[in-house]
């Protein structure tokens, strides 16, 4: 037993920047971002707070699947950076939605959706549940030096949740990690300690943008073919790909190295940016939501991240 996914849900600030707005910050312009990343806008959290938005993302997913937050047996919450140190982000969720039972966070970056979800379904094996909740939210807003245009405008804040039930619909998953931190890293920023000896540095995302590109476009395609593999189908019976929405790029380039049709890959960086682990999960909430998935649809997920991280699955989608 794995399980299938009964509902889904997102959540993202109401204030839209827009690529013209941010070119009044930073130098560049609407065409430079898009040409070189398909971004178009990305929401960005003034009011809202992260615990905000992972509970609105977390209700509309329980709704949708006809759930409540009784039945739940697992919160798994994905994300870079809670609202606090501690409690972890999975209990501020388990609090606010009235859930009882239990909560925790886990840390993969981008591909902390597919993290949480490979989590969860060696608790259904075990059988030791049968709901659960995963939410996947990052403020990279927070993060990011907003005076450095190769970052700043790649990124955007959402949340977005799914509720799982038993069911046999994962037919594969698998995940990778390459310990760099030269690649991607973000600094926990001033260190309270009066004994600390170390130079402190700025709690702001540092990207190497030519070695992540390199590792993003090969792991995509790379994490697809093996997902496949791993369920002993063929690249031909892959009905629906979402992809961490990172740079349209990345896509494009991914694509090509595989055989599946560019058509059948859904898109959504236009207009959210990169939202970290929240971005494969807001994509699959709208193409459910949207018509773009049918009821027994074979799905292809991957996404890559700092770690370096990676997860793909491949999943049978029996919602209506």
């Amino acid at each position: 037993m794995s399980f299938s996914i009964l509902g889904t849900g997102k959540a993202v600030p109401a204030y839209v920047m827009t690529n013209d707005e941010l070119s009044t910050m930073v130098e560049t312009n609407d065409e430079w971002i898009r040409t070189r990343t398909g971004i178009g806008e990305r929401h960005i959290c003034k009011s809202e707070t992260i615990t905000e938005l992972c509970v609105e993302a977390a209700n509309k997913a329980l709704e949708d699947a006809g759930v409540t937050p009784a039945e739940l047996d697992l919160i798994i919450c994905s994300t870079m950076r809670g609202e606090n140190v501690t409690p972890s982000q999975g209990c501020m969720i388990q609090k606010e939605i009235g859930a009882t039972c239990a909560a925790f966070d886990v840390n993969a970056a981008c591909s902390g959706f597919i993290y949480a979800l490979d989590i969860a379904a060696g608790f259904f094996a075990r059988k030791k549940v049968k709901k659960v909740l995963i939410v996947s939210m990052d403020n990279l807003s927070n993060i990011i030096d907003w005076t450095d245009r190769s970052t700043c405008v790649l990124f955007g804040d959402g949340g977005a949740a799914a509720v799982l039930g038993e069911g046999d619909d994962l037919l594969s998953i698998h995940l990778t990690a390459v310990g760099n931190d030269a690649a991607i890293r973000i600094p926990h920023g001033t260190n309270s300690s009066p004994f600390y000896e170390h130079e402190e540095e700025r709690a702001v995302l540092h990207m190497a943008g030519n070695e992540v590109y390199k590792f993003a476009t090969a792991a995509m395609a790379n994490g697809i073919k093996r997902a496949v593999d791993e369920a002993g189908l063929q690249q031909s019976n892959v009905d629906v790909v979402i992809p961490h929405q990172a740079n349209i790029r990345i896509i494009n380039t991914a694509a090509k190295n595989l055989d599946i049709p560019r058509e059948r890959f859904f898109c959504n960086v236009e207009h959210y940016g990169n939202t970290s682990s929240a971005s494969v999960p807001i994509a699959l909430d709208e193409a459910s939501k949207s018509g773009f998935l049918k009821k027994g649809d074979i799905i292809a997920m991957c996404a890559f991240g700092g770690g370096l991280t990676t997860g793909s699955c491949i999943l049978r989608w029996s919602k209506d």
